[in-house]
């Protein structure tokens, strides 16, 4: 554990900044009220509140280590080398500092009392919440030169805070065992530890991370020297960039911190991530709007000064200014204002203005130095606004003739007669084949068919003005109901249930990537709201002796299970169960279809197989990190033929049921 230097004056870290609003007890009756619910991500959530309070140390500039220990036991250790939680009497509550932050809602450093100038933490229940859901909560402090020890159970205090040996040290570790009468599953996640570590990470300079799962013996740590700048490349690792470069500036305004980084590349997707005091703002902000205000006046200033733009052009959009910009916005407030308790959003209104005012000018002289990196990002928001206007002009040509918008629908959709979308399912389907089967056996009243002709457009390499010129993408989008880009409107969706039903080849599977990385890039919402799915089709059909009716199975696992349970009940009703390699014969079947299209099956099998509400087998489309999944679909999608080969080799041995 690295030593810590005793705390100036102005720093120290005691009792009287701990400051009390009110009890603990409602948290084990809602606990989803403190952690957002009591599922996985609530269960993590309990890691982030312990974690984030050594990451405020951090920040602070108290602390340079924040380790994790996911132990064999199902607990989790904390530990950091900041100034350790004060263990001296609070007047308040007559009771030690670390007995009131572990025991009383809304006890904490945070609130003004000098504890910490900038914070994450905001509402001082993250460290109680955490004592009263779990079963067992161990604290030690190490402080002032020696080391203080406390145990409590479900947030109870089984004995007083002891003093135990000298030490040298200062820090604060916390083990604790989630309570499983409130969480249905207490098994940790090592992937998500290392992705929230990574973070911080990246978003706190000078913090060494590190986890040790004892369970499989896995460890990764991470240190960033360059900060958000190392963030800024890692997120556009695999992307052409217009130079290597990346824009950074880190500057103090009227007592708060704004630190940016951004880079160009050749990409058309838009990458901004806004911070505050290291919580994630996936809505903006005013951070984010005083940066996008910055940075389109910026770039257009330079334009005009440099004759890039001709004065009677009309200016760049902030929309043309921002294609392929991947950036990194994150500001260090000491009283944060964020909009409902997810902190979606950051609301003070004075943080426009510090942004706008040091991008506005830091970036202004980056660009005049480095003209050819400004004539660069010029030259692709030039690019981008001829783009922007062809695809206006594409649009408005489709529109003229009624393709997006109107009451016609798409000639070669198959539409239901509910007109509730709650109540309605659209099905893409592979090919005319396939399509004819499903508009033959569907259920009509509440399930429309789609089919499509041919491979969908890549969209990752494609702009919009191109996807408006392609009929399976417009088709599409006038099915859905929900407009493209600046039109595009949830309130229109028409069907609640968008299942892709494609093969299960090599075909199907590139098809299915195809429309996936279409909804990711231009209709998320979609995925978000919960309204994509892929249906499974059956591999394989198990026929019964005489008329009786198939077994259909859906994957390799499930036909040993079937095939196994089968034999083993044969035996028992005391059936010969011949000895040959013929398993299928063993189970008493006559024989095992295998099926490598939807257009293999008729109406009647389809529906039953893959489109009855009662029996089919559906997969609902999830973004749980949006970041990994850019990646990915950058990876698979993008330009790098070396990213996408490398990609598709270390993933190979995890391929089932290929047929190439």
């Amino acid at each position: 554990m690295a030593k810590q230097t005793k705390p100036a004056k102005e720093d120290a870290y005691d009792s009287s900044q701990i400051q009390v609003l009110e009890g603990l007890e409602p948290v084990r009756k809602r606990p989803g009220m403190y952690i957002g619910g009591t599922g996985l991500e609530g269960l993590h959530h309990l890691i982030k509140e312990i974690a984030d309070n050594s990451v405020d140390e951090a920040i602070a500039g108290h602390a340079t280590e924040l380790h994790v220990v996911l132990q064999a036991d199902g607990g989790v250790k904390v530990t950091d080398n900041g100034r350790g939680i004060p263990v001296d009497i609070v007047g308040k509550t007559g009771k030690s500092g670390l007995e009131t932050v572990l025991t009383v809602l809304h006890a904490g450093g945070k609130f003004g009392g000098g504890g910490y100038k900038v914070s994450s933490g905001l509402h001082g229940v993250g460290s109680s919440v955490v004592n009263a859901l779990s079963t067992k909560l161990h604290a030690e402090i190490r402080k002032d030169g020696y080391v203080y020890r406390q145990d409590y159970e479900r947030g109870v205090p089984l004995t007083p805070i002891k003093k135990g040996e000298k030490t040298t040290e200062s820090g604060t570790t916390i083990i604790f065992h989630p309570d499983d009468t409130i969480f249905p599953e207490i098994t940790f996640d090592y992937q998500w530890v290392v992705d929230y570590l990574r973070h911080q990470a990246y978003l706190t300079k000078g913090l060494r991370t590190d986890v040790h799962d004892e369970r499989t013996g896995q460890r990764y740590g991470f240190y960033f020297e360059g900060g958000i700048r190392s963030y800024v490349k890692h997120l556009n690792l695999g992307k052409e960039v217009v130079d290597d470069d990346v824009f950074y500036v880190e500057k103090e305004v009227s007592g708060s911190g704004v630190e940016i980084a951004m880079q160009y590349a050749e990409s058309y997707t838009e990458t901004v991530k806004a911070f505050a005091n290291n919580v994630y703002n996936p809505d903006g902000g005013t951070h984010m709007t005083g940066f996008r205000a910055a940075l389109t006046r910026v770039v257009n200033d330079y334009a005009r000064k440099n004759g890039l733009l001709k004065e009677k052009e009309e200016n760049l959009t902030g929309e043309d200014t921002r294609e392929g910009l991947t950036a990194v916005i994150l500001v260090k407030l000491p009283d944060p204002q964020f909009e409902g308790q997810t902190k979606n959003k950051l609301g003070n209104p004075e943080v426009r203005g510090y942004v706008e005012q040091v991008v506005g000018e830091y970036l202004n002289y980056y660009m005049e130095e480095h003209p050819a990196v400004g004539r660069k990002i010029v030259g692709k928001a030039l690019l981008a606004a001829r783009a922007r206007k062809a695809a206006r002009a594409a649009r408005d040509n489709i529109i003229r003739k009624g393709v997006l918008e109107g009451s016609g629908l798409p000639g070669k959709l198959a539409d239901c007669s509910n007109k509730n979308p709650a109540d309605s399912e659209l099905y893409i389907v592979e090919g005319d084949s396939a399509g004819g089967s499903a508009k033959g056996g569907r259920d009509s009243k509440s399930q429309a068919i789609l089919p499509l002709r041919g491979k969908v457009l890549n969209v990752e390499r494609a702009r919009l003005d191109r996807m408006l010129g392609n009929n399976e993408i417009v088709t599409l989008i006038k099915a859905l109901g929900v407009g493209i880009e600046e039109q595009f409107n949830m309130d229109g969706l028409r069907y609640h249930r968008i299942i892709i039903m494609t093969d299960a080849d090599v075909d199907g599977s590139h098809i299915t990537t195809l429309l996936l990385t279409f909804f990711f890039r231009f209709m998320k919402p979609i995925i978000d709201g919960g309204y994509l799915y892929l249906a499974k089709p059956p591999l394989f059909e198990l026929v019964k002796p005489g008329r009786k009716s198939s077994i259909f199975i859906y994957d390799e696992d499930e036909l040993e299970k079937v095939l196994t349970e089968r034999i083993e009940a044969r035996r028992k009703e005391g059936l010969k169960v011949e000895a040959t390699d013929d398993r299928i014969k063993q189970a008493g079947f006559m024989e095992q279809k295998r099926y490598k299209g939807l257009g293999e099956m008729d109406a009647e099998q389809l529906f039953e197989t893959t489109m009855n509400p009662e029996q089919r087998v559906l997969v609902q489309v999830r973004v749980n990190d949006a970041e990994k999944s850019d990646a990915i679909f950058n990876k698979l999608m993008g330009t790098e033929v070396e990213l996408r080969k490398n990609f598709i080799q270390t993933h190979a041995k995890f391929v089932k049921d290929l047929d190439v």
